[in-house]
């Protein structure tokens, strides 16, 4: 064995992300939505969890139509999630712990409440009346394309001031702004300033791939293969391919002017990357460390849970990207959560060992979101208490996005989880109180001290930080992978993705040396590797 060469690796990408959303996480004072002085009275907590990140989802100040995603303004707080002088507190005890600080940027679109489109609208010859997406009508009175809204029906809406169309790509009260007017890039990039000059470490940028519009309106194509990853089924936004209405080459420039900022503060950036072909776009928006520093897709927020599709996705994107990055995740704000997902009827704390184990042995930088480490199933939230728009649009074949987001458990003793002390917004799950932090920490065997256990574990191992990856053949629905760095030996690993045992002959593990403390133990004998249930094992070669 060589020896260990020196660590150059960027912090970020052996860091662990944990998102919160903040409407959800504790709420201070009593009007039932989470606030910025909740998430700092859970630092110690988050900071227990053994992860480096926490992506705080939108708290800007917003009409909350869509629960922030929609800002009216980019340099202030929100009223219900407290203030400035909140966040500055945050800020500092995240870095007293360990912690650092991304948030969460929506450029590509703002609330039509916002002075930038209210002025906008208001006349042609104003000073921003090009600083939103105008256009005229066809001569017959419809929209100018065919493009379409993600949250269903056109992507344009008719302003009876400027009698002109307007675009949105999500709601018709979230305009998209006009990223081919230079004034409106410097307006993010001076609003991104006022974050990171407040000691924030990082971004998350929404929708990252929206910014640019094709400038001669044309219209978009069908789809040769419908996209049913970034949205639902029900939704015909994946019968066309988006070719010129997100996704366009311009935004190469505009994401290498946010590095530059960027790197003046030492910060990172992560993207949110929903396209047709999400794994092209990651790498190339990664790429020669001039743009993101890493981007995730909705590749692994799907129903389909098997080896085959992880492998897969993870071997294109290594083939495709050129010193680019990838952030694995598996669960987020967006999507039904993963032990409903991919444990279906049988949504076991097993499962959520196994999904853990597999995301931190991936090449990449693991995101987790609140509450999947407490093992969460989906919430039932009944069509009269929803409050998403997206899932009031397509019920009941969708049900929207409310499931994933209802408040964190944190005690089984106190009204509402210990959430609220008044009535939260979105309803506690009855089926979560008994997952609540309270209870998994008088279990040692629950989800949530594996979830510490898991990642020390994966810190211990630079091969899973620092390693190169390669995948061996194995039978569905085992997912079994290497992981290589110079100077240490190699890292075999094998995960069972059913809930029934698995026996399967890995010749390169006959020689392996069984590498404990990942706590879901398979056996071996010879270069038989039988896996328990959901199990896992691991072992070093060389």
């Amino acid at each position: 064995m060589t020896t260990p060469t020196t660590n150059t690796t960027p912090w970020w990408q052996e860091a662990i992300i944990y998102q919160v959303y903040p409407r959800s996480f504790l709420d201070t004072n009593g009007d039932g939505v989470g606030d910025l002085p909740g998430i700092t009275a859970k630092l110690d907590y988050i900071a227990g969890l053994g992860v480096d990140i926490v992506w705080i989802s939108p708290f800007f100040k917003s009409p909350m139509k869509d629960f922030g995603y929609d800002v009216s303004d980019y340099c202030d707080v929100d009223p219900l999630f407290g203030n400035l002088a909140d966040f500055d507190a945050l800020i500092a005890k995240a870095h007293s712990v360990g912690i650092k600080i991304m948030i969460d940027q929506v450029m590509s679109h703002c609330a039509d409440a916002h002075p930038w489109f209210v002025e906008s609208r208001a006349s042609r010859d104003n000073p921003k009346a090009d600083w939103f997406v105008w256009a005229d009508p066809l001569p017959d009175g419809n929209p100018p394309t065919n493009w379409m809204s993600v949250f269903g029906g056109s992507s344009w809406q008719w302003d009876s001031r400027r009698r002109q169309y307007y675009l949105h790509n999500f709601l018709a009260s979230q305009p998209d702004l006009n990223f081919h007017n230079p004034e409106v890039q410097q307006a993010h990039l001076d609003a991104l300033r006022f974050w990171l000059a407040r000691g924030v470490d990082g971004v998350r940028m929404d929708a990252c791939n929206y910014h640019f519009h094709d400038q001669q309106l044309r219209n978009n194509p069908p789809a040769n293969n419908r996209d049913s990853t970034t949205v639902t089924d029900v939704n015909p936004y994946g019968m066309q391919a988006h070719l010129y209405d997100k996704t366009r080459p311009e935004n190469i420039a505009f994401l290498r002017r946010i590095r530059l900022l960027l790197n003046e503060y030492d910060a990172v950036a992560i993207g949110e990357v929903g396209a047709d072909d999400s794994l092209a776009v990651m790498a190339e928006y990664t790429a020669d460390g001039d743009k993101l520093h890493m981007a995730y897709s909705f590749t692994f927020l799907t129903p389909d849970f098997s080896a085959r599709h992880i492998r897969k996705s993870v071997e294109e994107f290594e083939e495709r990207v050129k010193g680019g990055w990838a952030s694995w995740s598996v669960g987020n704000h967006d999507s039904i959560r993963v032990m409903t997902r991919w444990g279906r009827d049988n949504p076991t704390p097993a499962l959520a060992k196994l999904v853990l184990a597999m995301q931190l042995a991936l090449k990449g930088t693991p995101c987790l979101y609140q509450g999947d480490e407490l093992a969460l199933v989906e919430a039932d939230v009944p069509f009269e208490l929803l409050q998403d728009p997206y899932g009031i649009t397509f019920w009941p074949e969708f049900k929207g996005r409310d499931g994933c987001r209802t408040p964190m458990p944190w005690t089984d003793e106190a009204p509402n989880a210990g959430f609220t002390t008044g009535t939260p917004w979105l309803p506690v799950a009855a089926p979560h109180l008994a997952d609540a932090v309270s209870v998994e920490e008088q279990d040692p065997d629950s989800a949530l001290h594996y979830t510490r256990k898991a990642i020390a574990w994966r810190k211990s191992l630079p091969q899973l930080t620092r390693g190169e990856i390669t995948f061996h053949d194995a039978p569905e629905p085992v997912l079994a992978l290497q992981r290589d760095l110079a100077g240490f030996p190699s890292v075999l690993g094998c995960f069972n993705l059913s809930a029934q045992a698995m026996t399967f002959n890995w010749p390169a593990a006959a020689s392996a040396t069984l590498l404990e403390g990942h706590g879901l133990p398979g056996s071996i004998s010879g270069s038989e590797i039988t896996l328990p249930a959901y199990g896992a094992w691991f072992g070093t070669v060389g």
